[in-house]
């Protein structure tokens, strides 16, 4: 099947062109505002007097807090004209913000000023501000005069400035609910400076295939830990006044054919798995809003479930917010306000006021449904306290936030192995950094879409962040160098190709030997590799034919792995795209894979004298981790040190870690297995990238490995590759769970009892600093179920996270630390999903504690048993 290849900057200005194509009604809306552009305060109205408005202030729980708001929510709706309420369901037309004329804007609903709506105003995530509504209000006298595509408000890099942090996957890294914290509050903060309302993030999908583009969005393999660090995100941002949309709900965890590709779950498995985060948000983080998917799940578009936004999300977790859709993903319009959807974005296409009003007469929706709509999203704009604030912008302290960006990055990073180099002495007199020349990460600060010689923010994609200043990785030695008391030390960037045959030191070309010496000669070596991704493609080498792939973005064309190659290809150092992160990589054409040889430059590199291993450092830069060669691991291979993709302030972050500046405490949350041995290598055509239907079009994918993804389907041994040899897993690198230190600890004393208090059982253990500096320890708790939790349904794994804690120890330190198990907590930990039943059910029988530092059995220890 061949298809043209189409080579535009982003599927989303694709889907526009695809969507104006078949005709859209624009939406309406005022115009006006008080003289300032702001949407007036009318005391006069019912839902915004001072007394309505002073209740909701007094409220005392949050409970009271949003029923005051669904009054006020309910008087506004009893206001409006049918043709308002329309205009209300959907995001606007790119226009001039009417409240803020410096501000070409295409994520907004324009508000109604003769009601005190304000223009609600959203922006994208999850890595900071990418995407948030205010591109150069230029622009727009560009789209008038017909020199550009109105498109250019969705993507053009003149989007407003903010902090481009560290990804999401750092910090799930970080084990530590604070770090995700301190991401919220500063995502939080610069949507009050710019006058934003709604978050598009936190990610809440799996990193099941570990080539997932989006995997540095979400937070890791472990549905536990992904809830943890959602709610917590979910709650900072909220505390600032402001909405939290976790998405993508549901299943949703390939890019590959992402909008049309249809999804197997056992809904058992979903439960356990996919939804379970998503729950925990709702419960725990009571999210306002979540944000439904592009693909389709068991047979059913995700936007117009009413299993997954009706039955699960309202009847069983309690959900009180509002949906909106992923831009474009709705795909009919009675269908969807059926199942439970409220909001479309980013334009009224399906739910324009002419479809509407053609489902009104047939008698396919209702008004009533239409202010259900309306009534759940008012309600938590009215909480959140949007009507209540003018829409004004303020300075961003990007110079604070840089360094809380600064602080994430360091508290993310994992100390992967350590052969003697790390850290590097202060005293250094010459560092050489090691990088290709092909590839950004010893050239540039590292971000999601960021590559050789594009700014970042310039790629598309929804984590596109643009930021006020970036930190390339010289600069940040040079820099931690410099704070040391180092001023003499000389760093050299050393950039090869991909045939390592050439290289250049600072710019002037030389052969690779020469680089290979200058490496022997060195105080210090870095190396700078990983794995760049981006929204809208995998890393994946997909069939190509005639220099053009079968993929048409917003269509329904199946991605395939060529034949050749291996769904496993992408999570090697040596895979990349040479051209586009957003589209589908091709064996050919105007984005085929490259290989850039990093491993064997590493391998040269190492061989290069003697005393390598004791200098070299490896910092990788990861989408969600790599499968690693042998060669690298073990005594001869160099130090590790796994940085993800560090944002903005990359240079500073990785020379404070490999400086000891700062100690590496952050703990995998995804496994590296070694090459050859991944879950990848054995996955079935069915379960990634998905099998064609006799159409030649329907593309599904079937997730039969059940349970069984990251460290449960290496635990289980499901290849038959994968048995524990002397407390270790053969196909495994670097385990879930693992990270080391410039300090050492041991944990003793493991027990657990259960709490009458509390019904919770307390897992006990003492940790306790051995070494000579300062440093933190992640406790992590794991439990296996009983023998017949199998029976209820699908196999369970051999074992589940159930709990952590990280703890901060001086030199010689101990300290006790507690986790709870609660029978009762949102995430389940002693239950499984009966489909049957349709429930929750705890087995009966034995079940067995674990506690350790991560998820290797060498690593655990039994703390003990109980019977249910």
């Amino acid at each position: 099947m061949q298809a043209r290849f189409i080579a535009r900057k982003t599927v989303l200005a694709l889907a526009v062109s695809a969507a104006l194509s078949v005709g859209l009604v624009a939406c309406g809306g005022s115009d006006g505002g008080g003289p300032d552009g702001n949407v007036p305060v009318q005391a006069s109205h019912a839902w915004m007097t001072a007394a309505i408005v002073a209740q909701q202030t007094a409220a005392k729980s949050d409970a009271d807090k949003e029923a005051v708001a669904n009054r006020r929510a309910k008087l506004l709706l009893a206001a409006m004209t049918l043709e308002q309420k329309m205009q209300q369901l959907t995001g606007a037309m790119p226009e001039i913000v009417p409240e803020l004329p410096e501000c070409y804007g295409a994520r907004h609903v324009t508000g109604i000023a003769e009601l005190s709506i304000p223009t609600l105003r959203i922006t994208n995530g999850p890595v900071g501000l990418g995407q948030n509504d205010c591109v150069a209000a230029s622009l727009y006298d560009d789209v008038k005069a017909g020199k550009t595509r109105f498109t250019v408000a969705y993507t053009h890099p003149s989007s407003a400035k903010a902090t481009a942090l560290p990804s999401a996957l750092g910090a799930a890294a970080s084990f530590d609910p604070a770090v995700a914290a301190a991401y919220g509050d500063v995502i939080g903060t610069e949507m009050n400076n710019l006058a934003l309302h709604v978050f598009e993030a936190p990610g809440l999908n799996m990193a099941r295939i570990p080539v997932l583009g989006r995997n540095f969005e979400y937070f890791g393999e472990d549905p536990y830990l992904t809830g943890v660090m959602g709610v917590a995100e979910t709650k900072a941002v909220q505390a600032k006044g402001l909405i939290a949309m976790p998405k993508h709900y549901a299943a949703n965890e390939q890019e590959s054919n992402r909008m049309n590709v249809q999804q197997t779950v056992d809904r058992q498995v979903l439960r356990e798995l996919y939804l379970l985060p998503f729950e925990m948000a709702v419960k725990d983080g009571k999210a306002a809003s979540l944000m439904c998917a592009y693909n389709f799940v068991n047979g059913v578009q995700s936007c117009e479930s009413k299993e997954l936004l009706t039955d699960v999300l309202r009847n069983d977790w309690g959900f009180t917010g509002y949906v909106q859709s992923d831009f474009f993903a709705m795909k009919s319009t009675v269908g969807t306000m059926q199942a439970g959807m409220d909001h479309e974005m980013p334009i009224p296409q399906y739910w324009s006021p002419t479809n509407l009003s053609a489902a009104l007469a047939s008698g396919g929706i209702s008004t009533a449904m239409i202010d259900k709509a309306l009534e759940r999203r008012y309600t938590q704009m009215f909480k959140w306290g949007i009507f209540d604030r003018p829409l004004k912008q303020t300075p961003i302290d990007f110079t604070a936030n840089g360094q809380a960006a600064r602080d994430i990055g360091t508290k993310s990073a994992v100390l992967l192995q350590n052969n003697g180099a790390l850290p590097f002495a202060s005293t250094v007199r010459e560092v050489v950094i090691f990088g290709k020349a092909t590839q950004v990460y010893a050239q540039q600060a590292v971000a999601g879409g960021v590559m050789v010689g594009k700014p970042m923010g310039a790629g598309g994609g929804s984590s596109d962040v643009v930021p006020n200043y970036t930190v390339t990785p010289v600069e940040g030695i040079k820099n931690t160098l410099k704070a040391l008391g180092n001023t003499t030390a000389a760093v050299r960037l050393i950039l090869v190709d991909d045939a390592n045959s050439t290289a250049t030191i600072d710019g002037r070309t030389v052969a690779f030997s020469e680089a290979l010496a200058a490496a022997a000669a060195a105080d210090a070596v870095v190396v700078m590799a990983g794995t760049i991704s981006e929204e809208g493609a995998d890393r994946l080498t997909a069939v190509s034919a005639g220099g053009g792939t079968v993929f048409t973005p917003g269509g329904g064309s199946p991605v395939l792995v060529a034949p050749g190659t291996t769904a496993a290809d992408g999570s090697s150092l040596d895979w990349y795209a040479s051209s586009s992160l957003t589209l589908p990589a091709t064996v050919d054409g105007t984005n085929a894979v490259r290989n850039s040889q990093t491993v064997d430059m590493i391998k040269a590199i190492m061989g290069a004298s003697s005393t390598m291993a004791r200098k070299t450092a490896l910092v990788l830069k990861d989408n969600a981790g790599i499968s690693m060669d042998p060669a690298l691991v073990g005594t001869a291979g160099p130090s590790i040190l796994e940085a993800w993709f560090p944002g903005q302030e990359d240079g500073n972050i990785v020379a404070d870690l490999l400086f000891g500046v700062k100690n590496p405490s952050g703990k995998l949350p995804v496994t590296f297995p070694l090459v050859g041995k991944s879950f990848l290598d054995h996955a079935t055509p069915e379960q990634f990238p998905g099998v064609l239907a006799a159409d030649g079009v329907t593309q599904t994918v079937s997730y039969t490995e059940g349970l069984h993804i990251g460290y449960r389907w290496y635990d289980a041994n499901i290849s038959g590759q994968c048995a524990v040899v002397n407390g270790s897993n053969p196909c495994v690198a670097f385990p879930f769970g693992h990270g080391l230190s410039y300090t050492t600890f041991s944990v003793t004393s493991p027990s657990v009892a259960l709490n009458n208090a509390t019904r919770a059982y307390d897992v006990k253990v003492k940790v306790t600093n051995t070494g000579r500096v300062a440093g933190s320890e992640v406790v992590q708790v794991y439990l296996s179920l009983p023998a017949g939790a199998s029976s209820v349904g699908v196999a369970q794994p051999p074992k589940r996270l159930v709990g952590f804690q990280k703890v901060e120890l001086a030199p010689g330190e101990s300290k006790d630390v507690t986790v709870s198990i609660n029978p009762s907590a949102s995430n389940h930990p002693l239950s499984v999903w009966s489909q049957q039943y349709k429930m929750w059910i705890t087995p009966a029988g034995t079940y067995t504690v674990y506690a350790g530092t991560s998820s290797a059995p060498k690593d655990l220890a039994v703390a003990g048993t109980f019977k249910r």
